[in-house]
């Protein structure tokens, strides 16, 4: 069973098209505009072994937010999309990742409750001309649309760059553990209610 998603948004604001594999090998091509965040994204791809394509044109010369926040928007539809009803789902993720300085903690359940909760406390506001505040909106935008439940803690950390990049590939890798197929449960929701 192919578990892949195509995702198409274009507002006044911005046009975004994605396509995402979630059994792929980390293969990715982003291009958002802002360098920054296509970076996370490909470290995210990567490090959660999805195959990632995301073009994205937005109105840049005012400021990132409205790119960056319906990028979150449509990886979140396209998370949705690719794992239908759920069957056969670990459900439940979790990692821990190091970078240099900076230890970030990602826990998730795909539960259908669209919940962030985002202790994150971020030396430097900009790094470069990104406004690294928009990481929140990113996450905000994604969990509302994948319907995930998600913590990220900073666990430790006083390099800004460091602190984010940690959160991506912690947020890929404890994806990658929670839409993995669980053998023992093929032809089963991982819920008691029957459905997530």
């Amino acid at each position: 069973m192919e578990r892949t998603s195509t995702v198409k948004r274009e507002t006044k604001e911005t046009l975004i098209d994605i396509s995402l594999n979630i059994d792929g090998k980390g293969l990715s091509k982003i291009d958002t505009g802002i360098p920054f965040l296509d970076h996370m994204l490909e470290l995210f791809a990567k490090h959660g072994l999805f195959d990632l394509t995301i073009e994205a044109r937005g109105n840049l010369h005012i400021d990132a937010h409205h790119t960056v926040e319906d990028v979150g928007i449509c990886l979140g539809q396209a998370f949705r999309q690719c794992l239908g009803d759920k069957k056969g789902i670990r459900r439940f993720g979790f990692s821990i990742v190091p970078m240099d300085e900076a230890l970030v903690l990602t826990s998730l359940d795909i539960s259908g409750r669209s919940r962030l909760f985002y202790d994150v406390g971020l030396p430097m506001e900009v790094i470069g001309n990104f406004d690294v505040s928009l990481i929140h909106e990113f996450f905000h935008a994604f969990v509302n649309h994948s319907a995930i439940t998600l913590h990220i803690k900073v666990l430790f950390g006083k390099n800004t760059h460091h602190i984010i990049e940690a959160i991506f590939k912690s947020l890929g890798t404890a994806l990658d553990m929670a839409t993995a197929i669980d053998p023992r449960r093929m032809e089963e929701v991982p819920s008691t209610k029957g459905q997530l």
